[in-house]
């Protein structure tokens, strides 16, 4: 049977700092302690009965104040799904997965709602923008943990973003509405490493954020992850600037990624779309 301190030190590289829970817990968590990330799947289909327990796990979800502010498309035509895999080239198994789904924050429903109660709308806002992407994503998670439950593998995909107006027409958001991140599904055709996260010392604060200790547990953190996980040459980013490293930590790499600007057209393409955020 796996233990706690087996599953801690596949996703930390330490041992806990407490004996952890008991047996009988440590196996109920076990699926979200021990949970990877699977962009590779099997032709096998996901039958439609499951596909729509899952999106009901998906709105089983916490919104914000039951707002319910997000919408799931389907991308089922296999025409619909290759076009969507040539706007996220670097998530290339999208045009292979079984299911796309693609999670969107939602307040032109909220304002229809409004309008038909008679009532003038006057929450578009950057905290109604906050809200309605935190119920996509709380809804994209309840999905994939349900999935991985009945042991499907799914992969998040952020990248739905990088041409976020065009995957927007592809899916014919209206103002109001946009994608936050697709999700993938199948059953896996492998199984993938746990993703080594940082430790709890860095994460976890007590009573007070404290990075005090940051630079240190970083150093450590790397070594760890560089003896698992190594950053191969091609997962090295934005080499043509930064050239490539034989040993590339994870915080080289994380700082190479942040030190240029990212989907620079995100904010404009949101007040065309709709969203005030002032």
């Amino acid at each position: 049977m796996v233990t706690f301190a087996d599953l801690y030190d596949d996703r930390f590289g330490l041992a806990p700092a407490t004996q952890g829970p008991t047996a009988v817990s440590t196996e109920a968590l076990a699926p979200l302690l021990g949970r990877r990330t699977c962009r590779a799947y099997t032709s096998e289909p996901i039958a439609p009965g499951l596909m729509e327990a899952l999106l009901a796990c998906a709105q089983s979800a916490p919104s914000k104040s039951d707002l319910q502010q997000y919408s799931i498309v389907v991308v089922e035509d296999a025409g619909q799904r290759q076009a969507l895999a040539a706007l996220a080239p670097s998530a290339s198994w999208i045009a292979d997965a079984p299911a796309v789904l693609v999670f969107c924050a939602d307040i032109a429903r909220s304002r229809r709602i409004t309008e038909l109660r008679g009532h003038g709308y006057a929450a578009n806002s950057q905290d109604s923008f906050v809200n309605a992407s935190v119920d996509a994503g709380l809804a994209m998670l309840a999905c994939l943990l349900a999935a991985e439950r009945v042991g499907l593998g799914g992969c998040p995909i952020s990248v739905v973003r990088n041409r976020i107006a065009d995957v927007s027409a592809l899916l014919a958001l209206p103002p109001g509405v946009y994608p936050v991140m697709g999700l993938t599904l199948g059953h896996p055709a492998e199984t993938p490493p746990a993703s080594m996260r940082l430790p709890p010392a860095i994460v976890v604060h007590r009573d007070r954020y404290d990075s005090t200790n940051l630079a240190d547990e970083l150093a450590g953190y790397d070594d760890r992850r560089h003896a698992r996980q190594p950053v191969p040459p091609e997962k090295q980013r934005h080499t043509d600037r930064y050239g490539v490293r034989e040993v590339c930590p994870w915080s080289e790499n994380v700082a190479r990624q942040l030190s240029l600007p990212e989907r620079a057209d995100f904010r404009e393409f949101l007040l065309v779309a709709g969203f005030d955020l002032a």
